[in-house]
């Protein structure tokens, strides 16, 4: 019996797909994972032992020093304490001839405003923020931290902070006595009734600077600038916190109450201890 030829055809067809295998996609997916890996790894190989070549050796960058001509005349046109860019100080540097004395300044950086504690032509001290008026026509304008600027009439002029006034010198230590061990200096005698020294004494012989705590005045420190200063009993360091039991608010609280026929009693901190100091002002 003849057989068809499109029959036949079909029937190789049919025959060729069954003898085919399926192909594995994982396994060709693995060989070609793994001629890659093969190829990173000879490329590694090669990088390792390959010179560097036309490159040459690596050297970092080597300090350039100069000669010793070209360094003297570098350092003789710079002075690290008068920089030629350092901003002006503002007043333009012109000093005052007003008989005005600075005896403190408190300046705050964050705000750029301050205070500062200025005597009048009078003696009399006071403490100034910026703004305010010194006297007529005088106004504090900026402190630094070691002067002032004032505004007079429109012109700026500065009034530097008083420095005259010479450190307090220790007082000696008692010599020890055989057998009786070391012992303490003669504690100072107060003054006596009737020997007192007088309100423009105390005003002209002991400065008080302000001792701030927190933003606040927590006592005034003694500054010995006379023989007033001793014969009112005070040592070198003594902080008065508190007058006749009140405590000590500001300066000018304390300068009005210094005056002829006033008692005044003084907490004093002296180191760790606290003193009473007792003033009976004289009339003048």
């Amino acid at each position: 019996m003849r057989v068809p030829f499109g029959d036949r055809l079909g029937g190789w067809r049919r025959g060729g797909d069954a003898a085919r295998p399926p192909i594995n996609w994982l396994a060709v997916l693995e060989r070609a994972l793994l001629i890659l890996l093969a190829l990173l790894v000879v490329r590694l190989a090669w990088v390792i032992v390959t010179p560097v070549g036309s490159f040459g050796p690596w050297e970092g960058r080597q300090a350039q020093l100069l000669s010793a001509s070209a360094r003297q005349a570098l350092f003789a046109s710079f002075d690290p304490f008068f920089r030629a860019d350092a901003p002006q100080q503002p007043g333009g540097g012109v000093v005052t001839s007003l008989a005005l004395t600075v005896y403190g300044i408190r300046l705050n950086e964050g705000s750029g405003l301050g205070a500062a504690i200025v005597a009048t032509p009078d003696g009399v001290q006071n403490s100034y923020a910026v703004g305010d008026e010194i006297m007529p026509g005088v106004v504090l304008k900026a402190v630094a931290f070691d002067h002032i600027v004032i505004d007079r009439g429109g012109a700026e002029e500065q009034v530097f902070l008083n420095q005259s006034t010479p450190a307090p010198q220790a007082a000696p230590a008692a010599a020890p006595t055989s057998g009786a061990g070391w012992q303490s200096a003669a504690p100072v005698p107060p003054p006596a009734t009737g020997a007192g020294p007088t309100a423009d004494d105390l005003k002209r012989d002991i400065g008080f600077a302000p001792r701030m705590t927190n933003g606040r005045i927590t006592g005034l420190v003694v500054q010995s600038r006379g023989p007033a200063f001793a014969t009112a009993g005070f040592r070198a360091g003594d902080v008065v916190t508190a007058v006749n039991g009140q405590p000590v608010g500001d300066l000018a609280a304390l300068q009005n109450q210094i005056a002829p026929g006033a008692r005044l009693s003084l907490t004093v901190e002296r180191g760790a201890s606290t003193a009473s100091v007792n003033l009976i002002v004289q009339g003048p």
